[in-house]
């Protein structure tokens, strides 16, 4: 199996959508400011963090992020 990165530029582009900032996400999901911030440095986070902002946003897992396989081919495609 290829190693994965992930990829949460699909909850940035929602937010800007909603006009909320990342401490609105914080407060309405419930996750605390070092979750965010995994969020914002395309860390991992768990699952449990996951679907707090999934049910905050009222939206599913695919639509806050997306898993990119590491192999160099598609780095240069954005």
């Amino acid at each position: 199996m290829a190693p994965m990165e992930v990829s949460y530029k699909k909850l940035w582009k929602l937010l800007i959508d909603k006009e909320m900032k990342k401490k609105d996400l914080q407060s309405a999901a419930g996750i605390s400011w070092a979750s965010v911030t995994k969020l914002s440095k395309g860390e991992t986070v768990s699952m449990e963090v996951l679907m707090k902002v999934c049910n905050a946003l009222s939206c599913n897992i695919g639509d806050i992020m997306d898993l990119i396989p590491i192999n160099g081919e598609n780095e240069d495609q954005e």
